[in-house]
């Protein structure tokens, strides 16, 4: 029976797509191919997709009540994976309406799709952005998400408490994953590698923000697409041990999860820039600022409940990671 992929024509969801067709699945992508970024990096995407008999795309907007109902009138889906959003933080400062659309109202249809389509299980995008100005690390599921610092990350706790309604209400399981900076090949290009690679490459000066003093879980696309594959072959299921008197953020008396998906080896930034360095054969010019609105000076994923779960355990070390990215940078750019 098919799998629903929505963002297909994205980062991370043209490589779940591609995953799931490795192992014999019948994937149908939606994307609306937006002009957030470069189209024709999204269009490249799909032409990867595109050879795979048992791939079918719909070009569409979740935002849109008329598309998701349409799609799944055709029949058969039985699993989602929810990967389409508007994704970034700073944008979030300025286009505030363009996330209201896509993460809230969007995901609400995605919701209702599944209701009526009786999926037996969602698996959607969250963010570790939803941890905000919480200190601890590392970050654990268990931990308050009361203080988002953007409205991306806003937008995407609201996802997680409207996935537990769905779940309380119509017994829909739903399994959200709090991704920790995705990079690698075939990369979103406002994201910190590929900027920083671009401008190193161009001889321009990279932007390096707090002064550096950053620190971030950074984590492989592949890492990233097995931990998500592992997820939609463990539907979320009631928790016996959950206890309404003092819950845990994480699980609940009904098929809901929240999980981080991270390397849980966190790397500070200059050491990131450093290695890409190395990688390029060039030193960066660094211009440093402070700290943008909406940033966080360090995140890092404590995903000991992922692993418990089904075993996730990422191994791609970030040396090996950038190398490979720079290596399809190069290529995909005829460099």
């Amino acid at each position: 029976m098919p799998i629903l992929v929505t963002g297909a024509a994205g980062f991370i969801g043209h490589h779940v797509s591609l995953s799931l067709l490795g192992r014999g699945e019948e994937v149908i992508g939606l994307d609306n191919v937006n002009d957030y970024y470069d189209v024709s990096l999204k269009r490249a995407r799909l032409e990867r997709l595109a050879p795979h008999a048992k791939f079918r795309f719909v070009e569409a907007d979740i935002a849109d009540s008329e598309t998701l109902p349409r799609v799944f009138a055709a029949g058969g889906i039985n699993r989602v994976v929810h990967l389409a959003a508007h994704a970034g933080v700073r944008y979030s400062l300025t286009n505030p309406q363009a996330y209201v659309r896509a993460n809230l109202v969007g995901f609400v249809n995605i919701l209702e799709a599944c209701r009526h389509g009786k999926v037996e299980h969602l698996v959607y995008a969250s963010s570790s952005s939803v941890y905000g100005g919480n200190k601890k690390l590392p970050f654990c599921e268990s931990d308050s998400v009361d203080h988002p610092v953007s409205l991306y990350a806003a937008t995407k706790k609201s996802n997680e408490l409207m996935a537990h309604t769905y779940s309380h209400l119509f017994g829909l399981p739903t399994t959200g994953l709090r991704f920790f900076t995705a990079y690698g090949p075939w990369g979103r290009p406002d994201m910190a590698l590929f900027l920083f690679t671009k401008a190193i490459l161009e001889g321009r000066p990279i932007d390096v923000f707090n002064h550096g003093k950053m620190q971030r879980d950074f984590t492989y696309i592949d890492d990233i697409v097995k931990g998500i594959i592992q997820v939609l072959d463990h539907p979320a299921t009631a928790c016996p041990a959950f206890d309404p008197y003092a819950p845990n953020p994480a699980t609940s008396s009904v098929p809901y999860r929240v999980y981080n998906i991270g390397n849980s080896h966190p790397v500070s930034l200059m050491v990131y820039i450093e290695t890409l360095e190395k990688c390029l054969g060039k030193v960066a010019e660094k211009n440093f600022l402070p700290l943008q609105p909406g940033d966080v000076p360090a995140a890092e994923a404590n995903t000991s409940a992922l692993q418990k779960a089904t075993g996730f355990a990422p191994y791609t070390p970030v040396e090996v990671g950038i190398q490979r990215f720079v290596e399809w940078y190069r290529s995909y750019y005829k460099l």
